[in-house]
């Protein structure tokens, strides 16, 4: 077996986690999955920012642990989260690094959601 590559985030791939100072919400199915003043923005070298939501403002018992794993050898394994209510369009609507690698430690306990997948997710300023 071998092993995964590991990378540190620097001046050719550069990561940043900023607190994101904002209300965040959101929904599937009429009910509210998420709700927070506590988000992270992610941003890694070209790709848009994405919010991440601390795990405890995450209505927990409205999700469902998936079997879906992912990679990056910038942050670590991710394990994926469906939301029921929203039926296939919320298949693994929500991406999680359980353990994250020490240069992006401060998502640990954050989740991330795809917002397409979901019926609503406001951010007011």
């Amino acid at each position: 077996m071998s092993e995964r590559p590991v990378k540190i985030p620097g001046p050719d791939h550069p990561i940043t986690i900023d607190r994101k100072h904002a209300h965040v919400t959101v929904s599937v199915a009429g009910k509210v999955i998420a709700d927070t003043r506590e988000a992270l923005s992610l941003k890694e070298a070209s790709y848009p920012a994405v919010l991440y939501i601390p795990r405890s403002d995450v209505d927990m018992s409205l999700l469902e642990k998936t079997d879906h794993e992912t990679y990056c050898p910038y942050k670590g394994e991710c394990s994926y989260y469906s939301i029921p209510a929203g039926g296939e369009r919320s298949v693994n609507a929500i991406w999680t690094y359980e353990n994250p690698y020490p240069s992006v430690s401060k998502i640990k306990d954050y989740m991330a959601f795809y917002t397409d997948r979901v019926d609503a997710f406001d951010v007011v300023t």
